[in-house]
């Protein structure tokens, strides 16, 4: 497929390169134009100081930006210090909506090309290097979760996230708000983006019968894979579940209890829902948040800027996520891993069932603090019976909506 035109699960960036190019000339103007009277941001100076005192972090960075740029890619910046630039700039950026060219993960905008780099593959795998761009995506988390970041959280077309155009994308009746008060009652925009629907706009799929597994999330099918591994080859083209790699090295005991079973995978659009909820009722047994990458994908995708939407698969063992692990009342059932996988600027994870909390089917686990990009539910060998949503999936698949029946056990 030509990288004009590329493959965009969820709807995060556009799929037509001149657009997200145009984004970036677009914001390099106003980056360079606001850094004549803006003080650079502490962790945006803590990450410069790293990439220029480590030798091979400045030499991959480096390639991957010329490799980019020699390929004709548009970046909007020449070398590392242009991009310091945007990237200090993105940290009071606040997405507008648009109906044909939303650029829902602006900072994944700015880095699509070098990523898919030869050199880019190393660079966002080297771990002190995902550590830095933690504390930069911390702070603009921080921006986003304040009052100024409700610029676009108005009726005003074409930017405005309660516009009818936005509207017709989202659905705004289903959920608390109230457009009587500024900003429909939104306190900041990852309040806005963690809205929550109103009561019984998503009703529980047969909530006392525990055969009946339920969507975690509101999200679209991706993958069901039988007869999972312990370890496999996540990083090849056909990119296999690896329980270890999923789980973490330190939950091996956990992730053998898992193998032969079943994984469900499915993708967040920027317009879904982004909270998570129980697919059973149970007990939950383990909580925990993996730190990971958050740009990082498969060689095997190619040199290509969709590379990042269609590592789907790779992801789940090395991004940043929450883990959270369920004991079903239903002994037959068991375990059941929910994970909840973060990708690019969305890896905020926030859990909110904790060890030793009971919870019903459909009760809230916690959510994606800006976003969300997939899921998967991990099931021991031999439980599930049949999933409703059946394959081959398509990219625009309508969401299996959180809360309804997802699978029956046997």
């Amino acid at each position: 497929m030509a990288t004009d035109t590329r493959r965009r699960l969820g709807e995060w960036l556009p799929k037509e390169e001149r657009v997200i190019a145009r984004f970036r000339e677009n914001f390099a103007e106003y980056a360079r134009e606001r850094s004549r009277t803006a003080k650079r941001n502490g962790v945006v100076e803590e990450l410069t100081a790293f990439i220029h005192d480590d030798p091979v972090v400045r030499m991959d960075f480096t390639r991957a930006i010329r490799q980019a740029r020699e390929a004709g890619r548009n970046l909007g910046y020449a070398d590392i210090d242009e991009f310091i630039v945007l990237l200090d700039a993105m940290l009071t950026y606040a997405p507008p909506f648009s109906e044909s060219s939303l650029i829902h993960c602006p900072i994944n905008a700015l880095l699509d090309w070098p990523m898919v780099m030869p050199s880019g593959y190393a660079l966002f795998r080297d771990p002190a290097f995902n550590a830095h761009l933690k504390r930069v995506l911390n702070v603009w988390c921080g921006f986003l979760s304040g009052p100024h970041s409700r610029t676009h959280l108005t009726t005003a077309s074409p930017d405005g996230w309660f516009s009818p155009e936005a509207d017709r994308k989202i659905g705004l009746s289903q959920f608390l708000c109230d457009p009587d008060k500024p900003h429909w009652g939104f306190a900041s925009w990852n309040r806005f983006f963690t809205r929550e629907f109103r009561p019984d706009a998503r009703p529980v799929a047969q909530p006392e019968n525990d055969k009946v597994i339920v969507s975690a999330c509101e999200a679209s099918p991706y993958n069901v894979q039988d007869n999972v591994r312990l370890q496999d080859s996540f990083w090849i083209k056909s990119q296999p579940y690896s329980l270890l790699e999923m789980l973490t090295a330190r939950e091996s005991e956990l992730a053998s209890r898992f193998v032969g079973g079943t994984v469900y995978q499915a993708f967040l659009s920027a317009f879904f829902y982004h909270r998570w909820h129980a697919p059973v009722s149970g007990i939950i047994t383990k909580a925990y948040l993996v730190d990971g990458t958050y740009y990082s994908d498969a060689e095997s995708e190619g040199e290509d800027p969709g590379g990042l939407n269609d590592s789907q698969g790779y992801i789940t063992a090395v991004a940043a996520r929450a883990v959270i692990v369920i004991d079903c009342d239903d002994a037959a059932i068991g375990e059941v891993a929910c994970v909840f996988v973060g990708m690019a600027e969305v890896s905020s994870c926030v859990i909110e069932a904790l060890p030793g909390q009971r919870v019903r089917k459909g009760d809230e686990l916690g959510y994606f603090q800006y976003g969300g990009s997939t899921c998967c539910l991990i099931f021991r060998a031999g439980v599930i019976e049949r999933f409703v949503p059946q394959p081959p999936f398509s990219d625009d698949a309508p969401p299996v909506k959180v809360n309804a029946h997802l699978c029956s056990a046997r």
